[in-house]
């Protein structure tokens, strides 16, 4: 079983030709909204891929929290640890090109209530062997306490060092596994503009100095990982992106799912990447989580 305790969001989508430069305003093509957050991303991702996924955060007591939980909710995701709080629900404000890239800015709102004793209940409702699957869009207290909670317990924890904070470094630590794209794992190391070659001896420096498995995905050059001492590799799909939003929390729920659902360290790693593809070929962030059955044809 995974547990995911996290970000809820609604996402505000803007569409636009280009990125706009700092002080410049662009006009956009269309305008959506999608319920998203990194930790309610992932548990989405997770569900589709077969796993049973327990949802544990905040909403806050409006319209927009319904509207944030529909798909968990229709998905059978257990909600029962999500928490109604007084802030507003969380908001994503993402502004997508037409190339596919984005940029985001998050307004936590009820994520920034999730509390350590939040944490605790959550990890009180699992059992040894279960993945406990984490994000930063909530208070770092929480995380660490939920880290350190499911290290005594020997559930097996599961970070994605994103959005990329001051506590990264201190958390990511605590983790079973660590997962960050290419710009965080820059930014976390300490090390930028590395070849291929030099990240990989990063990585390999990291990972005997915490023995956890160190994941980091590329885009479209897939996704490279040490584990156990052994460098691994998988790739993705060749595609021409249309949105890239939820691709790396699409990324996330199946690989967790992937291992809960007993697959080998590199097949599961494929699986996640093959996924992350396909969430990148249609907008938003939950919507474009493809289901287990369009993966597993290309895995």
């Amino acid at each position: 079983m995974i547990t995911v305790f996290g970000s809820i969001n609604m996402d505000l989508n803007a569409m636009t030709a280009r990125l706009p430069k700092p002080s410049e305003t662009v006009m956009g093509s269309a305008f959506t909204t999608a319920a998203g957050g990194k930790g309610a991303n992932q548990a989405l991702a997770a569900r589709r891929a077969g796993s049973i996924v327990r949802m544990a955060g905040a909403v806050g007591d409006d319209a927009m929290a319904s509207q944030a939980l529909a798909l968990l909710a229709d998905a059978a995701v257990d909600l029962s640890n999500v928490r109604v709080a007084a802030e507003a629900t969380g908001t994503a404000h993402i502004l997508v090109a037409e190339d596919g890239e984005n940029m985001i800015v998050v307004v936590p709102g009820a994520n920034g209530t999730v509390t350590a004793e939040d944490a605790r209940k959550a990890i009180g409702a699992m059992s040894r062997g279960d993945y406990l699957l984490l994000q930063f869009e909530i208070p770092a207290d929480a995380v660490e306490a939920a880290l350190t909670g499911a290290k005594a317990k020997g559930v097996l924890s599961i970070v994605n060092i994103a959005p990329l904070t001051a506590d990264a470094r201190r958390l990511g630590a605590l983790a079973d596994i660590l997962v960050a794209n290419e710009t965080e794992f820059a930014l976390y190391s300490g090390k930028d503009d590395q070849t291929a070659a030099e990240r990989e001896e990063t990585m390999r420096a990291l990972h005997a100095g915490t023995g956890q498995t160190i994941i980091v995905t590329l885009g479209a050059d897939g996704v490279v990982a040490i584990r156990r001492g052994e460098i691994v590799r998988a790739q993705g799909l060749k595609i021409e992106p249309v949105d890239t939003v939820g691709a790396g929390d699409t990324f996330c729920g199946y690989l967790a799912a992937s291992l809960d659902g007993g697959l080998d360290f590199a097949r599961a790693l494929r699986r996640a990447a093959v996924a992350g593809s396909l969430a990148c070929l249609k907008p938003g962030a939950q919507p474009s989580i493809p289901f287990a059955a369009a993966v597993d044809a290309q895995a």
